[in-house]
């Protein structure tokens, strides 16, 4: 045995130590793929443009088949709280990051993730059955809704406005001004008409995926609705039993973020970008799956069924998940599902770091936490060959830089 943690532990001393065989590893980094291109044009891998629609009952067959029985966290986690979780974009659109399969956690952060990628399949795995409930919310949105401002307008209760002058609807616009053209509140308020439709109009929708949902369920879809529709875009993430820190994002500012080049890159920033997500979704291409990541079924059958349809793994947004992991010492059973999964040199850990001790190197001033881009296969190599010397080096380690100023 060696700790996956700290596979150096005959040279260093403390650390994390936590056990995984050397062999669950072997043969998964299948090598030195080369260096990835710098700069200038990209080798694009394969993507896939015929997203043919999974029927409805493989759906649901792939959604119960995949998941494992779910688990506790304290938090609805119906928004982000990482204002940071755009700074990955500018990388990954220039190192590649495009096609093959999706995996995240979460709720809707991942949709501006699944924006650049364009994957083909994309799997939401998160310990709470609620993350999945929550997607039945996100995913009716979509299925009822042609354009960004429906969506916005029915996620929030409120009525569409009437398009600028001169505009054939709100195709153009920048999502920030979608926002400020809703906070009229046109409808009534959460107590008017429009929130009432809207309220009908999704849970008549959850109900038509085929997915066996209970009351409570059906209740706690419709709870999430409300927060959207009391709340809007002023809605912060909250902690089961503590108020909101005043340095999480609002709900708005998360959807008019920008990446670090100030390229707006939420999924709401462009009509394309939402047309996409909505193709996919009603292709029943996104697949919410209970499990932990350190679980004994879930990630690991996800990564079966990417194999299974000849996908790899392109991205995998692990948020910060990994310090949870670490502390409550099961890092090493996600790292031997990490290691099971398909990759390529085009595959790429999308992390969040929240301040712990020293700065990270990749902090940006101003913002709370900080993304980080790592290629999978590096992680693979490194848990394969002498580990990491604790959390501080896995979250710093083989870090892509997030501009095309920076070296390494």
């Amino acid at each position: 045995m060696a700790s996956l943690m700290d596979r150096r532990h005959e040279r260093t001393t403390g650390g994390v130590r936590f056990a995984l065989l050397l062999g669950v590893l072997t043969g998964v980094a299948c090598g030195d793929p080369g260096p990835l291109p710098e700069a200038g044009p990209v080798p694009e891998p394969a993507v896939v443009r015929d997203l043919t629609p999974i029927p409805d009952t493989q759906w649901v067959r792939l959604v119960t088949s995949l998941s494992e029985p779910g688990g506790y966290f304290d938090t609805d986690n119906l928004i982000s709280n990482e204002t940071s979780y755009l700074h990955v974009l500018g990388p990954m659109r220039r190192l590649g990051v495009r096609g093959g399969a999706y995996v995240g956690v979460g709720p809707d952060q991942n949709f501006s993730y699944i924006a650049v990628q364009r994957p083909a399949l994309a799997f939401m795995v998160d310990i709470r059955r609620d993350n999945l409930l929550h997607h039945l919310l996100l995913k009716a949105l979509f299925h009822e809704s042609d354009t960004r401002m429906e969506y916005l307008a029915l996620l929030f209760g409120r009525d569409v406005p009437p398009a600028p002058a001169g505009r054939d609807g709100w195709t153009e616009e920048g999502v920030r001004a979608l926002l400020d053209a809703l906070e009229g509140g046109g409808g009534g308020g959460p107590d008017g008409p429009a929130a009432a439709r809207a309220r009908e109009r999704v849970l008549t929708r959850v109900r038509t995926f085929g997915l066996p949902l209970s009351d409570e369920d059906l209740a706690t879809v419709a709870r999430f609705h409300e927060a959207f529709i009391r709340l809007g875009p002023a809605l912060r993430f909250t902690s089961y039993g503590r108020p909101p820190s005043p340095w999480y994002p609002t709900y708005g500012q998360l959807l008019a973020e920008t990446d670090l080049e100030g390229r707006a890159g939420s999924y709401m920033a462009t009509r394309e970008d939402f047309l996409f997500l909505k193709r996919l979704q009603e292709a029943n291409r996104v697949v919410p799956v209970v499990g932990d990541l350190a679980g004994p079924d879930a990630l690991r059958a996800v990564g079966e069924e990417s194999r299974r349809r000849g996908l790899v793994v392109r991205a995998f947004y692990a948020s910060n998940v990994e310090y949870y992991l670490v502390r409550g010492r099961t890092f090493d059973r996600f790292a031997a599902n990490l290691a099971s999964l398909p990759v390529d040199r085009w595959s790429v850990l999308i992390r969040s770091v929240f301040p712990s001790g020293a700065r990270h190197p990749d902090a940006v001033p101003g913002y709370y936490s900080t993304q980080t881009l790592v290629r999978l296969e590096d992680v693979q190599a490194v848990l394969a060959g002498d580990g990491y010397a604790g959390y501080r080096d896995l979250v710093t380690r083989d870090r892509i830089p997030l501009r095309t100023d920076e070296s390494g």
